[in-house]
């Protein structure tokens, strides 16, 4: 690994874990944060959790998996250019989604809307929620017990309501500070990602066209260059060779206009990033102004798709009918779920209720939810 950066985190001055442990044999801190990542449940559920197409509509589509590890090469790249720590940057991408809902983020606005009356739903505080309490592995504290580092990357947003609660990883949304910069670099990675990862689905799926990309101009002038170089390609590989095109004048973007922003504002270290009034790691305004033209273009284009909305009007209503049932009965459940909402009533009531439930759907992956609502809802599972 290269030299750090004065200004990057650090493993040996962590700020340490919720539950104090021994510090790890050959590996640091950060290394361990992410190897219990990849070991998790929650992790492997990713795989089967909807990006935006609904697993079971495709293989070839990307889940919350396969987005999750995209993120991660794409944020160990920069990191690595920028002499920040590869690893926490890792472990931040590997993280960042944990809490997502199945069904992307219809699951997530049809469980938030079941929640209004109980503290809402987002899924970056669920990620947090994962790894500090839900995960079950260790004998000695709830959750995986991540490093300060970490869990300050998973949480990117906070109402001020919930960051009251939060304790010290939800300071920063009250103090108006900033995260680390491996932080910040995941956030923009997870743009990166996603955008130029849609247009390939949506182009796979048809739902989109490649005509019709052609009037976003960062778009267009990839095409013509590939267009003008390699004449004679398949649609097929004259897509990838854009989009991958696309990823590295992006990628190229971040990394100068960071060096740029860093460099002027000479960091001592990390505590002088957090003090900082506002994210060192950005794109250039065209870049921003162009990305904002390809996520507006995909809104219309693709996530507002007759076929795209058909999808997730059926998983608003899945999710919804799952947890309205579940918060009238919980002996639906399995034993030591109606154990998990008893526990949580005793301690907030109804709202301990819901948010035992939220956990639960949470968790589902999209064919779990659509097989435990045929189980509960649909007649011929009498027989």
């Amino acid at each position: 690994m290269p030299e750090l950066a004065p200004w990057a985190a650090r493993p040996e001055r962590s700020r340490g874990r919720r539950h104090p442990e021994p510090p790890p044999e050959y590996r640091t801190e950060f290394q361990r944060d992410r190897d219990r990542i990849v070991h998790s449940a929650a992790f492997r559920r990713l795989e089967y959790k909807t990006q935006v197409f609904v697993n079971h509509e495709g293989d070839m589509f990307r889940t919350r998996l396969t987005h999750s590890i995209e993120v991660a090469q794409i944020s160990r790249s920069i990191a690595r250019i920028l002499q920040l720590n590869e690893d926490l940057a890792e472990t931040i991408a590997l993280a960042h989604d944990l809490g997502h809902t199945p069904f992307g983020h219809a699951g997530q606005d049809a469980l938030n809307a079941c929640m209004q009356d109980y503290g809402g739903f987002e899924h970056n505080l669920q990620s947090l929620r994962t790894v500090d309490e839900l995960e079950e592995r260790y004998a000695e504290f709830p959750g995986l017990n991540l490093t300060f580092e970490s869990r300050e990357g998973i949480l990117k947003h906070c109402s001020l309501r919930h960051a009251e609660q939060l304790g010290d990883v939800g300071r920063r949304f009250i103090d108006k500070t900033q995260p680390s910069l491996e932080a910040q670099l995941v956030n923009l990675a997870d743009q990166i990602a996603y955008n130029n990862h849609d247009v390939d689905d949506g182009l796979r799926s048809g739902l989109i066209r490649l005509e019709q990309l052609l009037e976003i101009p960062l778009f267009a002038n990839q095409h013509d260059e590939v267009v003008a170089r390699y004449p004679d390609l398949s649609e097929k590989r004259l897509t990838h060779e854009i989009i991958r095109r696309l990823i590295n004048l992006q990628i190229i973007d971040l990394v100068e206009t960071s060096q740029q922003a860093i460099t002027a504002a000479a960091p001592a270290d990390i505590d002088a990033v957090r003090a900082h009034p506002e994210p060192l790691i950005r794109f250039s305004d065209a870049m921003r102004k162009a990305n904002q033209e390809l996520k507006g273009f995909l809104r219309r284009n693709l996530y507002q798709h007759y076929r795209v909305h058909r999808m997730t009007d059926k998983a608003r209503r899945i999710l919804q009918d799952l947890f309205h049932a579940f918060m009238q009965d919980p002996k639906l459940l399995k034993p030591e779920h109606q154990a998990r909402i008893r526990q949580l009533e005793a301690e907030d009531g109804e709202a301990g209720r819901a948010r035992a439930v939220a956990d639960y759907i949470a968790g589902m992956t999209d064919r779990f939810a659509i097989t435990e609502h045929r189980r509960i809802f649909a007649a011929e599972e009498l027989t």
